[in-house]
């Protein structure tokens, strides 16, 4: 298993790994425009885990010049326990590191209590003084 930076080629491997391997409650559905965009911008952001030709594993790692964000955290249904989510967050701290990062947060559903078991087995906790406020943003 080899972990990398995905590319424009990747965009609907992803899509087909995420509708069947990530939760997908609660936020705006995934398109292959937003992934373009993501790419473009930042192309070490979106970190994927292959097994030969088989996509295994993704993390998305954010920099906003002052913090690092996790999110879209996936593993394969059947490589889950088998270490591949820590890989592909030791790999994400590394890059949140080399980029100035002091700190990483994660993204994590309330309801998605598989992924607490996996965060917390990671050293992540929940911070109980903060709330993720949203809003939408409607094209215009």
């Amino acid at each position: 298993m080899i972990l990398r930076g995905a590319d424009a080629a990747d965009i609907a491997t992803v899509l087909a790994f995420w509708a069947d391997a990530a939760e997908d409650a609660h936020r705006p559905a995934d398109s292959a425009r937003a992934l373009e965009q993501l790419i473009a911008r930042d192309p070490g952001a979106l970190i994927l885990a292959v097994d030969g030709a088989v996509l295994v594993g993704t993390v998305i790692v954010g920099w906003d010049g002052w913090r690092c964000h996790l999110y879209r955290l996936a593993v394969a249904p059947e490589r889950r326990g088998r270490g591949v989510a820590r890989l592909l967050v030791e790999a994400a701290e590394q890059r949140g590191r080399r980029l100035g990062a002091a700190r990483a947060d994660a993204m994590v559903l309330d309801d998605n209590t598989a992924a607490h078991h996996a965060w917390r087995a990671l050293g992540y906790a929940p911070q109980a003084e903060w709330s993720r406020w949203v809003r939408p943003l409607p094209d215009r």
